[in-house]
């Protein structure tokens, strides 16, 4: 499949890291939130097996933050998502899927709790600031809703975490799982969050001073040497085998957080007030009409840029293939895909044209790995 260059403009923002990152030896970008995303850094299988055995920095300062604050701010936050926050702490990051009034998908973000008062959404790729701009002056919510200026990159992969504590010291590896704190470093003050796109493990900084934090991404290849430290990005392979959902690509406003296998973000029987609440206590009482599943197909190669049909052994759509790509673990293509009801059976059969080729495949249950 044929690459195009990406026109730069100010609808497409650099980072701060992107000098660095093409000095480094980018590949490929793609656009997330109106900003470059690296997509490659030469081979995608040379750039998977290093990060389960090593440690990356990926510039992911696509994942912008909207940040919530105000008298009203934890009423706009409850509001967006069908997860309930009412026991949410400081201190603490909790996976929220955004939902609107007829329970489809807006965003699946991250949600930071930096304050009883203020709150930053960390998005995946949709213009969540205009919806939450809507329904605060809709419901006239003394808020102040923006953009701040905060720039993420993440540290992934096994070797992250001696690679952190050799510049942060030992407490940065006792942090739990989608906990945050700050941390010194030239001068200032950074949160990081032991959080990040991948199942190998790692942390994401937010940086708010620049220089500050260009000197940490430097001082991170300096001092990971020895960890075999390398720059990298989101890798499809990995991604897909942990069954690490992506907003645009597996699920988008079409979906509900049931249809997604996200039941255990949606909290139905608690007091909290949010948007679509009664639709998806509908849908539950009536159940689902197609579903998100795991696909193993018996293929080397396949590129995914639109959605590709699942037929079965009757010459009728079954589902839509959204995500796949070649697994050097499974040595066949897997992928993720939107199943019709009743074809989301494990072990179901299909069939699926691949550049003009036929190929078997078969339903599996999520994660691969």
């Amino acid at each position: 499949m044929k690459n195009y260059s990406i026109a730069r403009s100010r609808r497409l923002r650099s980072t701060p890291y992107t000098s660095r990152i093409e000095k480094q030896g980018v590949t490929a970008y793609t656009s997330y939130n109106h900003m470059l995303l690296p997509a490659a850094f030469g081979s995608l299988e040379d750039s998977y097996h290093h990060l389960k055995k090593n440690v990356q920095v990926w510039d992911v300062a696509g994942e912008r933050q909207v940040e919530v604050s105000g008298k009203d701010s934890t009423k706009l936050v409850q509001l967006m998502t069908c997860r309930d926050l009412s026991k949410s702490k400081i201190g603490r990051c909790y996976y929220c899927p955004i939902i609107d009034d007829k329970a489809g998908l807006i965003n699946d973000p991250v949600i930071l709790k930096l304050a009883d008062d203020r709150w930053w959404i960390s998005i995946a790729d949709s213009d969540v600031i205009l919806f939450a701009k809507g329904l605060a002056i809709g419901k006239k919510f003394d808020v102040k809703i923006f953009e701040p200026n905060v720039d993420i990159f993440a540290v992934q992969g096994p070797k992250s975490f001696k690679l952190m504590e050799k510049i942060f010291g030992k407490k940065i590896t006792e942090m739990k799982f989608f906990g945050f704190d700050y941390f010194e470093f030239s001068g200032s003050k950074h949160l990081i969050a032991r959080s990040g796109w991948s199942k190998q493990g790692g942390y994401e900084i937010y940086v708010e001073n620049t220089k500050s934090g260009l000197d940490l991404y430097d001082k991170l290849f300096e001092v990971g040497k020895e960890f075999d430290v390398k720059p990298g990005c989101p890798n499809l392979i990995e991604r897909i085998e942990s069954a690490l959902l992506s907003y645009g690509n597996d699920m988008d406003n079409d979906d509900n957080p049931f249809e997604c296998g996200l039941d255990k973000y949606v909290n139905l029987d608690s007091e909290v007030n949010f948007l679509g609440k009664e639709k998806l206590k509908e849908i539950k009482k009536t159940g689902i009409s197609k579903k998100l599943m795991g696909v193993v197909i018996d293929a080397k190669e396949i590129n995914v840029s639109k959605s590709m049909e699942l037929i079965n052994e009757k010459n009728l759509k079954i589902g839509e293939l959204r995500s796949a790509v070649y697994s050097p673990h499974f040595k066949k293509v897997i992928g993720i895909a939107m199943l019709d009801k009743p074809y989301y059976e494990v072990s179901q059969g299909f069939k699926i044209s691949i550049n003009y080729s036929t190929f078997e495949g078969k339903v599996c249950d999520l994660p691969f790995i």
